[in-house]
């Protein structure tokens, strides 16, 4: 049996890396492995629930104005859910678990975009999550800019066709997300060996062939 591996896909909305995860799932499988993609928060039916109501831009109409601490608590409350039903059974059998999104994701947005630190979401993750870590993270920081741009017209695009808005983050101002972007750096530069950063503007094709190769070493080694 083929040995499992997890692996994490960060950054801002617009960066690319939901492209990018699907991109190298579909050469894996075309390989022969076994590949479960997942995203936080969802992948799970409480985690779909939860990603409603967090990502939804009406939701607050209906719950009222979410608090920081609340948001945290729920994005846990989907990443334990996820570990456990989808995540750790997959792994066990050998798959590679592409996840769109982590515990990096929290410590950036809500750690350092709400305010409430690093201390606090490390904590929650040796808590919640047994401090289960990926072996790899890819983390896609292209230009601020450029990435709330994309994200935004990809937002109005879905709510234009499916009515479905999950904006409620598109929302923030610059300064969120020059936070969310600069502690998505200071990950990276604190976790080199298990983050691996793409900042530069290359094409789709080029960062996914580096990805590709980044993958296969980790599975050969």
């Amino acid at each position: 049996m083929s040995r499992g591996m997890f692996v994490t896909f960060e950054g801002l909305d617009g960066s690319g890396k939901t492209t990018q995860l699907r991109r190298l799932a579909a050469v894996l499988e075309a390989e022969g492995r076994r590949v479960v993609t997942l995203r936080q928060p969802g992948g799970t039916p409480l985690g779909d629930r939860i990603r409603a109501v967090l990502l939804d831009s009406k939701s607050e109409a209906e719950v009222g104005v979410i608090a920081p601490e609340a948001e945290l608590a729920l994005m846990f409350a989907d990443r334990a859910q996820s570990l456990k039903q989808v995540i750790l059974p997959a792994l066990a059998e050998g798959a590679v678990v592409l996840c769109d999104r982590y515990t990096d994701s929290s410590e950036a947005y809500q750690g350092a975009g709400r305010g409430l630190g690093t201390e606090r979401v490390l904590a929650l993750h040796k808590a919640v999550c047994n401090d289960v870590q990926p072996e790899l993270t890819v983390l896609l920081l292209p230009p601020l800019e450029r990435a709330l741009k994309r994200a935004r017209r990809r937002n109005d695009r879905e709510v234009k066709s499916s009515g479905t808005d999950e904006g409620r983050f598109e929302r923030e101002g610059e300064e969120f997300y020059r936070r969310v972007h600069e502690q998505y750096e200071a990950i990276a530069r604190r976790e080199p060996k298990r983050v691996v950063m793409f900042a530069e503007e290359a094409s789709i094709e080029a960062i996914g062939q580096r990805i590709l190769e980044v993958v296969r070493e980790r599975l050969r080694g």
